[in-house]
């Protein structure tokens, strides 16, 4: 037995196995004397119900997490490339294996007894995304052993909606675009009138000179509105998705409390079956000692009550003895 092909086992068994199993191998591994060992099997924690339907979906579909892992390694390529049209392409590829994969998983564990609520769907896409965007998490996840759902770093968000890409015609560049269609509007209107006649000509300038001096403080006034307007939608989208990540977290705690209280439960409830196994053996140990001891005392009253007879017996053979000897 070593401590590898255990926690192999352990973490393809059903949740609800997995404890009773673990203490079987430790007390296996205690029987055998390596106390280490059944220390190590001990401390193995069983998975929460995500992180039991991610490792399924592993054990289970291998091809389809070696192609995930594919995926995630082309899309950190892209990023390092700084490929705007390769990475929208992988995003999308991304959000649709993700999906799809979790949606199998749910299907696998269904299978296997256990219908999972789409909370924990949640977790089992997060813990997919985690695996494309991190080398690690993704042979973590890959190896079927995971006792938590993983979490995606904060960031990793290739080709979502509102994201610059190199290449795309977005960001900066794009939001000028407008104010340039002005200018050149503008520029437009100015040649024609540079065509008009010299008294026209010089009125149309005055007109695009006072144009031009109502316009300008307007359209910056405008911009200076949009960037505010931008930088509190800005501010505000952070401290909502802070909040978000702290309420996840809140859950992720609460949820892992419980299931750790529900592990101690059924630890306990093992416990105490096994405790009264033990009592009801040593009641019928009581109970057979106390026949048997029963019995000895018959036994033994018997024995005294045959030694009295003989030991009168023997008197009397010794009496008629003496008198014999006596008459003699």
């Amino acid at each position: 037995m070593d401590l590898d092909a255990v926690t192999d086992e352990l973490y393809g068994l059903p949740p609800d196995d997995f404890t009773a199993t673990r203490e079987q191998r430790a007390q296996q591994a205690r029987q055998e004397g390596a106390r280490e060992l059944a220390g190590e099997i001990h401390r193995l924690r069983r998975p929460t119900l995500a992180a039991w339907s991610a490792n399924l979906l592993a054990r289970e579909q291998p091809e389809q997490a070696r192609l995930l892992l594919e995926l995630g390694e082309a899309l950190r390529q892209a990023h390092r490339d700084l490929d705007g049209g390769r990475l929208r392409e992988l995003s999308a590829r991304q959000h649709q294996a993700t999906a799809r994969l979790a949606g199998e998983a749910a299907r696998l564990a269904d299978q296997h007894g256990h219908r999972i609520s789409e909370a924990v769907r949640s977790e089992v896409a997060g813990t997919l995304h985690a695996a494309l965007a991190d080398p690690q998490a993704g042979r973590d996840w890959a190896a079927g052993r995971l006792e938590r759902p993983l979490a995606a770093p904060v960031g990793f968000t290739p080709g979502e909606a509102g994201t610059s890409i190199p290449g795309g015609g977005a960001g900066a560049g794009g939001a000028a675009a407008p104010a340039d269609a002005r200018s050149r509007r503008r520029a437009t209107k100015s040649d024609r009138g540079s065509s008009q006649s010299d008294r026209g000509r010089d009125r149309g300038r005055g007109q695009a000179r006072g144009q031009g001096r109502d316009a300008g403080p307007q359209t910056g006034q405008e911009r200076a509105r949009h960037r505010k307007q931008l930088a509190r939608a800005r501010e505000q989208d952070c401290e909502a998705r802070r909040a978000l990540e702290a309420r996840e977290g809140e859950h992720r705690a609460a949820r892992e409390a419980a299931e750790q209280a529900a592990e101690r439960q059924d630890e306990a409830e093992q416990r105490v079956t096994a405790l009264r196994e033990q009592l009801r053996e040593a009641e019928d140990d009581h109970r057979r000692a106390r026949s048997e001891a029963r019995t000895a005392q018959d036994r033994l009253r018997g024995a005294e009550r045959e030694e009295a007879k003989a030991r009168r017996k023997a008197d009397e053979a010794t009496a008629r003895a003496d008198r014999l000897a006596d008459g003699s």
